[in-house]
C-alpha cells in the first residue's frame, strides 16, 4: 500500500476547509433569511432544538465506533470483515437511541408554542428517521476516508447540502408558514442523498476496478492502462471489496469471529468518553432545553451569534483537527511506546503537531483582537438593525472570540492525545471527563443566572482550559521519553504578536472615530490591517513556510507513479 497519509490528511484539510466554508455560507444565509422573514423563534426550534437532537443522535451513535475503526487499521488481526460489521452496529444502536431522545424531546423538555406543535413533533421524528437511515451509508463512507478517497466526500458532502437547501428554500418560498416541516423534509431528502451517492460511486467504481486487476495479469507494464482506466485504480491491491453487497453486515468472507474483542474495548472506552465530550461540546444547548432560561427568540439569537463566532473554528479548526487526528492515527501506533517506533516518523509527527499549534493559534489570535472592533459592524450587516438593537449580539460575539482563542489549540492537543491513547488511558482520561463535564454544567447554569448568555461562553472557556492543560500535560509526558518537546515552538511569535496589537488598538480607533460615519471605511481599515497582520505572521515564519512547501514539493515528487493516484481521488 503507497497511499502516502501526511499528503492525503493535507489535502482532506484543504477540501474539508472549502467545504464547510460553502456549507457555512449557505446556512448563514438560510437563517438570515429566516430571521429576516419568518421569525427568531422558528429559528430557535429547528437550529436549537431540533438540530441537538440530530447531534446527539449522530454523535453517540457513530462517534466512537468510527475512532476506534480507524485506530484499528494498524492492528492486524482485525479484519475488513469485522470493521464493516462493526460500522452497521451504528444502525440498531441510533435506533435504540430514538426512543428515549424522541420521547424526552416530545414531553420533557421545555414546549414550543401551540401554534408550532404539529410541525414540531414532525420535525422531531424526520430528524429521527433521517439519523437513521444516513448511518448505512457509514461502511462507504469508512471505506472511502481509509483509501483516502478525498475528492468523493467532498462532492458528496457538497451536493447533499445544495440539494437540502435547495428543497428547504423551495417550500419555504411556497408557504412560510410551514417551516418547521420544510426542515424536516429537507433533512430526509439529505439523508437519502448521502446513502445514495456514496453506494452509486462504489457501484460503478467495484466492476471497473475488477476489469482493471484482470487487464493488469496481461500486460508487462502497467502504466499501459492509464490512458484506458485513469490513475484511481492504481496501488489498490489491498482493496478487499469485489461487490457492492460485501459492504453490507455478514457478507465479506470472515474466517474469525463475526466482532473483534480488541476492537470492542477500544469502542466502549470512545463511547464512556463520547457521551461526555458531546455534553461538553452541546452542553450550553441542552441547558438551554431542559430549563427555560431563555426564550426561543434568544435562543435563536445565541446559536447565530455561536455560529458566527465559530466561523474559525468551522472553516479551520475542525478539517485540520479531523485530518490531524487521521494523520496521527497512521503514522503513531497506539499501543507502543514512541522510542520503539521509527525516530523519523515520531520526529515527523512532532514537528507535524508544533507547526499545526502555531498555526492555528495565531489564526485564534487574529480572530480575537479583530472581533473587539468589528463585531456590532458584522452583526448589523448580517440580520440588520432590529437584531442587534440592545447590544446583546454584539456583547456575545466579542465574547465568543475569547473562546475561539482557546479552541484552537484544544481541538489539536486532544486529536493527539486521542490518537495515541491506549485503551487504559482513555478510560482514565473519561474519569477526568466526567469532572469536566459536570462542572462545566454547574458552571454554565450559575453564570448564566449571573451574566445572562455570556455565561454559556465563559463557561465553556474554563472547560477548554482544563481539557487543554490535561492534554498538554499527556503529550509532554508522551515525547519525554524521546527527548523531544514539540509544544516548546507551538506559540507565535513576538514580532507577530506586537503588530497584532497595534492593529488592535488601530481597529479600535477606527470604530469609535467611523461610528455612524463610514462603515465602508471602518472595513477597509480592517482589512489593510489583517493584511498586515498575516503578512507578518508569514515573514516570522518564512523558514516554516518553505520547509513545509519544500517538503510537500518533495514527497509529491518522489512518489513512484503506484502512490500518485489515490492522492488525487
Amino acid at each position: 500500500m503507497g497511499r502516502n497519509v501526511l499528503l492525503s490528511s493535507l489535502q482532506n484539510a484543504s477540501f474539508s476547509i472549502i467545504f464547510q466554508i460553502i456549507c457555512r455560507c449557505i446556512t448563514f444565509a438560510i437563517n438570515a433569511f429566516i430571521v429576516r422573514n419568518v421569525g427568531r423563534e422558528v429559528l430557535g426550534i429547528t437550529n436549537v432544538r431540533l438540530l441537538l437532537l440530530e447531534s446527539t443522535l449522530l454523535f453517540l451513535s457513530k462517534e466512537a465506533i468510527i475512532r476506534s475503526a480507524l485506530s484499528s487499521r494498524h492492528n492486524k488481526q482485525c479484519s475488513w470483515a469485522q470493521l464493516i460489521n462493526q460500522l452497521w452496529i451504528t444502525v440498531p444502536v441510533c435506533l435504540t437511541l430514538a426512543i428515549p431522545c424522541l420521547y424526552i424531546w416530545l414531553n420533557w423538555l421545555s414546549p414550543v408554542d401551540t401554534i408550532y406543535a404539529e410541525q414540531y413533533r414532525f420535525g422531531c421524528f424526520a430528524i429521527a428517521f433521517s439519523c437513521i437511515i444516513e448511518l448505512t451509508a457509514e461502511a462507504p463512507i469508512f471505506v472511502g476516508q481509509v483509501f483516502c478517497f478525498v475528492k468523493l466526500k467532498v462532492i458528496l458532502d457538497t451536493g447533499h447540502i445544495f440539494i437540502r437547501s435547495f428543497i428547504f428554500i423551495v417550500i419555504v418560498l411556497l408557504n412560510k408558514d410551514i417551516t418547521i416541516y420544510a426542515f424536516g423534509i429537507a433533512q430526509i431528502t439529505s439523508a437519502c442523498t448521502i446513502i445514495l451517492g456514496n453506494y452509486a460511486f462504489y457501484y460503478l467504481y467495484i466492476p471497473k476496478l475488477l476489469r482493471y486487476r484482470t487487464e493488469l495479469k496481461k500486460v508487462d507494464d502497467k502504466y499501459v492502462l492509464r490512458d484506458r482506466y485513469g490513475q484511481h485504480y492504481e496501488n489498490m491491491d489491498d482493496f478487499p471489496f469485489v461487490s457492492i453487497k460485501q459492504m453490507l453486515p455478514g457478507v465479506l468472507p470472515n474466517p474469525s469471529s463475526i466482532f473483534n474483542s480488541d476492537l470492542q474495548t477500544l469502542v466502549l472506552s470512545f463511547a464512556k468518553q463520547g457521551i461526555l465530550k458531546q455534553v461538553l461540546t452541546e452542553g450550553e444547548k441542552y441547558v438551554m432545553s431542559v430549563s427555560p432560561v431563555l426564550t426561543f427568540s434568544e435562543q435563536a439569537t445565541y446559536d447565530v451569534v455561536n455560529n458566527m463566532g465559530s466561523l474559525a473554528a468551522r472553516f479551520i479548526f475542525r478539517p485540520i483537527e479531523d485530518s490531524s487526528y487521521f494523520y496521527f492515527t497512521q503514522s503513531i501506533a497506539r499501543d507502543t511506546t514512541l522510542a520503539e517506533q521509527k525516530r523519523e516518523t515520531v520526529q515527523e509527527a512532532a514537528d507535524v503537531l508544533a507547526y499545526v499549534m502555531k498555526t492555528v493559534t495565531s489564526i485564534g489570535l487574529l480572530a480575537f483582537v479583530f472581533a473587539q472592533s468589528y463585531s456590532g459592524t458584522v452583526l448589523l450587516l448580517y440580520g440588520g438593525a432590529d437584531f442587534v438593537a440592545g447590544g446583546l449580539p454584539e456583547q456575545l460575539l466579542r465574547w465568543h472570540s475569547l473562546a475561539i482563542v482557546l479552541l484552537a489549540p484544544n481541538g489539536i492537543t486532544e486529536g493527539y492525545m486521542f490518537a495515541t491513547n491506549t485503551s487504559k488511558q482513555i478510560d482514565t482520561y473519561n474519569y477526568y471527563m466526567a469532572f469536566f463535564s459536570v462542572t462545566f454544567l454547574l458552571l454554565s447554569y450559575q453564570l448564566t443566572n449571573w451574566f445572562g448568555p455570556v455565561g454559556f461562553i465563559l463557561a465553556n472557556c474554563c472547560n477548554m482550559s482544563f481539557r487543554i492543560s490535561y492534554s498538554v500535560f499527556y503529550i509532554g509526558k508522551h515525547f519525554r521519553a524521546v527527548g523531544m518537546i514539540p509544544l516548546r515552538k507551538a506559540l507565535p511569535g513576538p514580532m507577530y504578536l506586537s503588530v497584532l496589537g497595534v492593529c488592535g488598538v488601530l481597529c479600535k480607533l477606527s470604530e469609535t472615530y467611523s461610528s455612524g460615519r463610514s462603515i465602508l471605511c471602518h472595513l477597509l481599515v480592517g482589512v489593510l490591517c489583517t493584511g498586515l497582520s498575516v503578512g507578518t505572521w508569514s515573514f516570522e515564519n518564512r523558514d516554516l513556510l518553505r520547509t513545509g512547501l519544500a517538503r510537500y514539493r518533495t514527497r509529491k515528487q518522489s512518489l513512484t507513479p503506484d502512490e500518485t493516484p489515490l492522492l488525487n481521488s
